[in-house]
């Protein structure tokens, strides 16, 4: 989860970069269409750090597209709350649910040639609000 490229690149496309990786999300990730995925990818070249998920974009859209005993989709990103860019790197966060428990999704992606070249995310439990230590959240 800790190995890739760190190199930072292309300040001058931040927001460029930005306004794609939201694309992605919104379309991607919140309404779940995993049928358009490829068209965010360097399919030749990506790399995927999550510990989940391998380089094979089918194993993400399976993901995307599966759903519990209860009609509910395993990974469902809800919410787009912030979008971080500098250069070549966008980090978004997001809640939803995954496995049916509440969730924040930290997903740091690298572009090159306006595609999705590398993948790392975290994933931590939003624990119910009288549980919480503080009034601060996630985000």
């Amino acid at each position: 989860m800790v190995d890739g490229e760190t190199d930072l690149r292309d300040l001058d496309k931040t927001e460029s970069n930005r306004a794609f990786i939201n694309q992605f999300v919104n379309n991607i990730l919140i309404e779940r269409r995993p049928f358009d995925i490829a068209s965010f990818f360097d399919t030749v070249n990506y790399a995927e750090h999550s510990p989940y998920l391998s380089d094979d974009l089918s194993q993400l859209s399976a993901a995307l597209s599966t759903f519990n005993e209860h009609d509910e989709p395993i990974i469902h990103y809800q919410t787009h709350h912030k979008t971080l860019a500098e250069g070549n790197f966008v980090l978004t966060l997001c809640e939803g649910y995954r496995g049916g428990a509440h969730v924040a999704f930290y997903d740091l992606f690298r572009l090159e040639n306006e595609r999705i070249v590398e993948h790392w995310d975290t994933v931590e439990n939003i624990p119910d609000r009288s549980e919480w230590k503080n009034q601060n959240g996630k985000f």
